[in-house]
């Protein structure tokens, strides 16, 4: 009735006559001592307590619905489409291979992978999930944490070799620095240990929005970049970058770090969603598995 305004025309979608339509909306009434409906020869409209009362029966079917779903994904093979948005070093570094070897499992799910530096509003943009390097703050979203990681200082020998290493915080202030763009007019990396904060303002020799530019600047010796610690261990662990400062935290943003994957808050999660996160979450979550699960980026990747 809150769609159709009609006693006929509900009627005829529920295959029952006009009369037991007003008939059961009249007892409703009853029971509940209230008016619903408002009746005239033209037109029936909802009262505001009858808009109130179909509101709270649409959640309610809402929800019987996607348990309906929710069982039928159950008994049978997952399929559909699986918008997927990832910060750009994860998706290019990860997921790749990740996708494909979740393709071989369940051939019937086509994942579409957007890649940005920038979170995602997954309502608007209608994304599935978004795989972000900090906690979601906004309402209606869970999280789920696949692992915490560190960021790393560094720069290339060939750098070190003529500059000279950095010995404490404010040494970097004489250095070249590659600073990941971030809103505001100032450029700042912070440093922590033992509970004591320190913050170095930065004049950068080159700014960018992508991560895996600034790794790439890094390791054509440009200056000193702050990365996450899975994305450069390859590099530190042959040589092409060195560590800065490791007995000190180092940060942007906030010392919270890690990868996150970000889905809507509903009551239930499809099939869909939850095999891809649980299939990532199996090769990645952990303190080693991250680092074996990058398997890098190429300078040419957009």
């Amino acid at each position: 009735m809150s769609k159709t305004e009609s006693f006929s025309e509900t009627a005829r979608q529920f295959g029952v006559s006009a009369t037991s339509v007003s008939r059961m909306i009249t007892e409703f009434e009853v029971e509940l001592n209230v008016k619903l409906l408002l009746r005239s020869t033209r037109q029936v409209v909802l009262t505001e307590a009858g808009r109130e009362y179909a509101s709270q029966l649409e959640g309610i079917l809402w929800n019987i619905n996607e348990a309906h779903r929710h069982i039928t994904e159950i008994r049978s093979a997952p399929k559909g489409t699986l918008r997927v948005h990832s910060r750009m070093m994860f998706g290019l570094g990860v997921l790749p291979a990740l996708v494909a070897a979740f393709r071989q499992q369940y051939p019937d799910i086509h994942i579409e992978l957007v890649l940005s530096e920038a979170k995602t509003d997954l309502r608007r943009n209608n994304f599935d999930i978004d795989f972000r390097i900090s906690p979601p703050v906004e309402a209606g979203l869970k999280r789920r944490i696949l692992f915490k990681s560190e960021r790393y200082l560094v720069a290339s020998p060939e750098y070190l070799t003529a500059r000279g290493m950095p010995q404490q915080p404010a040494d970097i202030d004489g250095h070249a620095c590659l600073a990941y763009q971030l809103p505001g007019e100032q450029y700042c990396w912070r440093f922590k240990r033992e509970d004591a904060i320190n913050e170095v303002l930065l004049k950068p020799r080159h700014v960018t929005n992508n991560g895996v530019a600034l790794l790439e600047l890094a390791r054509l010796g440009e200056g000193i970049a702050l990365l996450d610690d899975y994305t450069v261990h390859k590099d530190i662990a042959s040589g092409t970058l060195v560590r800065i400062l490791p007995q000190y935290q180092v940060t942007n943003t906030t010392f919270e770090e890690g990868m996150y994957a970000t889905i809507l808050d509903t009551a239930m999660i499809p099939a869909k969603i939850r095999l891809f996160l649980d299939f990532v979450a199996g090769h990645v979550s952990g303190p080693a598995l991250r680092f074996t699960a990058y398997r890098g980026t190429t300078a040419g990747a957009g």
